[in-house]
């Protein structure tokens, strides 16, 4: 991956929160219930797992950087959204989203080339680095934001 590559994907990386948010801004209670017509879920439900993701993905990268070859774990994302209450106010988990991606960024704006290469081994995926780290999540929130698009369509 280039510098200007890396640069691109930390912008869109950078503006995840702000989409995210933007996604949701205005809904009602039963906006953020609507089940989303894909049969995913609703953009409450999203928001939480945004959250959760973001959480784990900041550890995920701290630990390829500062380990020698991690093993990264996988999660179920589902038993997630059942046992950590996503039926809860969403507030908090759009603040979680944005700090763990403003700390990330911000250590991956120092990144050298040896902290780019650096990599470990995903537990469900395989070889899993810091370039494959920021390709997944530079588009995370992006991804979900058109997700809440879809189960609540603008007017």
């Amino acid at each position: 991956m280039t510098t200007d590559e890396r640069r691109a994907l930390l912008a869109r990386y950078r503006e995840g929160p702000d989409v995210l948010a933007a996604a949701v801004a205005g809904l009602t209670d039963g906006q953020l219930d609507a089940a989303a017509p894909d049969c995913g879920w609703s953009p409450r439900q999203v928001v939480h797992h945004c959250a959760d993701s973001e959480l784990t993905s900041a550890i995920r990268l701290r630990r390829l950087l500062a380990e020698d070859r991690p093993v990264i774990a996988g999660y179920d994302e589902m038993e997630f959204s059942r046992r950590l209450r996503y039926d809860r106010p969403i507030a908090a988990s759009l603040a979680a989203v944005r700090a763990a991606r403003e700390t990330s960024a911000e250590i991956l704006e120092r990144a050298d080339d040896v902290d780019w290469a650096r990599a470990g081994t995903h537990t469900e995926s395989g070889p899993y680095g810091v370039e494959d780290w920021l390709r997944i999540y530079a588009d995370h929130c992006h991804d979900h934001a058109a997700q809440v698009r879809r189960a609540v369509p603008a007017p």
